[in-house]
């Protein structure tokens, strides 16, 4: 017997949309079959185009809306949609904070763990919040233009206003953009890796208000160099530093390994918490300094540390949450895979007087492995992974060293789960409610912090 699929490529049809994925694609079903929307809620009735038709689920492009859902938006930019820069912005507020505490919710819910979780922990003002942008520069009808790509795509789709993005980062980048075109400076071509302009970065101190501009190359020499700086300072008279990355990698990686100061510092500065940070243009500094500072204090209410406490911090970036700890505590290890990270850290514990915390280059699993040879007894263990989870090998080099708590920092829910039936079975429990953090209002992703006891 052969499974017949019950739509058909480019049919017309009615649906009722009960559900979201969690890229934010609304999901409707004909005779169980499921069929993904893009720019569609739950409890609305549309009328959609199929496009594509797999084996088990379809894709439709919304052609009506016959019935809205309470929820919606209106007057949103749908390219905010088309490019996933802001894929939830058609959804009300408190609605999003909904979806994204149902995310890690079902998710625990298809185990035999008993997990409570709480309502997302949201923004006053969600939009405006990103402290960082690199943004691509490419000929669109025999024009230099900046914009995003659509999604699962390189075409760019021109924007001015990217919604979720501080104000004086649009601003920036579009006065670059005049710029650049008064100069006839040629965007970049990733078919024949031609043209000069790849990207424009823009870094901006949340409290400090530092400025940064960092110029994607595709060749040492950028023409018109000193107009352009000239031009840029003109434009941004407190500007920091304006740097010059060069970028010759045929693919999509967004940065060279060299860095050429075209004015001023190679860094800028900023506020977290107690702690000043300098930020370089390769530094991972995390985009929503508002939302990160309720993480951090979360993260050391539910350590209640001692001054004699011995911390690791797993993926320690350039040493935000280290040092956030650092202070309360006797001594506290950090280890990430980027060197430029660490050396920022040790640069960082420097600036901050902070002399208990040590900075180690390597993998997080390699790492714990030696520390734990070497003796290292942690009271508490935190870790905030990449989007990969925990590695087999740091689970176990963890467990072995028997901390009391784990602080698991998440980004990505299913990863989380995963690595939290194995410390199940390593004797580690949720006793309490896990935390979700809407650190990427609009998007659809999902923050949370877990507390693992031994």
């Amino acid at each position: 017997m052969t499974n017949t699929v019950p739509v058909q490529k480019n049919e017309v049809i009615e649906v009722n949309v009960t559900d979201l994925t969690y890229e934010g694609l609304g999901v409707a079903k004909v005779e169980h079959f499921p069929i993904f929307i893009e720019n569609a809620l739950p409890n609305e009735k549309v009328e959609i185009k199929v496009i594509k038709v797999k084996k088990n689920f379809a894709f439709g492009k919304l052609e009506k809306i016959l019935q809205s859902s309470p929820d919606r938006i209106n007057n949103i930019d749908k390219r905010y949609i088309n490019t996933g820069i802001a894929p939830l912005s058609h959804l009300s507020y408190p609605k999003q904070l909904e979806y994204k505490s149902k995310q890690v919710i079902d998710l625990f819910d298809k185990t035999d763990l008993k997990v409570d979780v709480l309502p997302t922990i949201g923004m006053d003002k969600p939009y405006q919040y990103r402290n960082k942008a690199q943004i691509p520069v490419r000929n669109i009808k025999g024009q230099l233009e900046t914009g995003f790509y659509r999604r699962h795509s390189h075409d760019l789709i021109p924007i001015e206003d990217f919604y979720i993005q501080e104000p004086v980062i649009d601003d920036a980048i579009l006065k670059v953009r005049d710029i650049l075109r008064k100069y006839q400076i040629m965007p970049y071509d990733e078919i024949s890796h031609k043209g000069i302009m790849r990207n424009i970065m823009v870094r901006v101190g949340h409290y400090s208000r530092e400025l940064m501009i960092v110029l994607v190359v595709n060749s040492n020499k950028l023409p018109y160099q000193d107009e352009i700086v000239n031009d840029i300072k003109i434009e941004f008279p407190e500007i920091k530093s304006i740097i010059k990355n060069v970028n010759y990698t045929k693919g999509n990686k967004l940065l060279g390994s060299k860095n050429e100061i075209l004015f001023g510092s190679k860094y800028i500065t900023d506020n977290l918490l107690d702690n000043q940070y300098k930020i370089s243009p390769m530094s991972f500094y995390q985009i929503n300094p508002v939302q990160t500072e309720k993480i951090y204090e979360l993260v050391k209410q539910k350590a209640n540390l001692s001054k004699d406490d011995i911390v690791i911090d797993a993926y320690s970036g350039i040493g935000t949450i280290t040092l956030t700890l650092a202070k309360d505590v006797k001594e506290i290890y950090g280890v990430e895979v980027v060197e430029d990270a660490i050396n920022d850290a040790k640069l960082n514990a420097k600036l901050n007087n902070i002399n208990n915390a040590h900075f180690v280059v390597g993998k997080a699993e390699e790492q714990m492995e030696k520390w734990k040879e070497d003796g290292l007894k942690p009271d508490v263990v935190v870790v905030d992974p990449p989007r990969k989870g925990l590695d087999q090998q740091f689970i176990s080099s963890m467990v072995e060293m028997n901390p009391k708590k784990i602080i698991y920092v998440s980004c990505n829910p299913s990863t989380l789960v995963r690595d939290a039936i194995i410390l199940n079975e390593q004797g580690y429990s949720i006793n309490e409610p896990v935390q979700p953090v809407d650190q990427f209002p609009q998007t659809t992703h999902v923050e949370s912090i877990t507390i693992f006891e031994k």
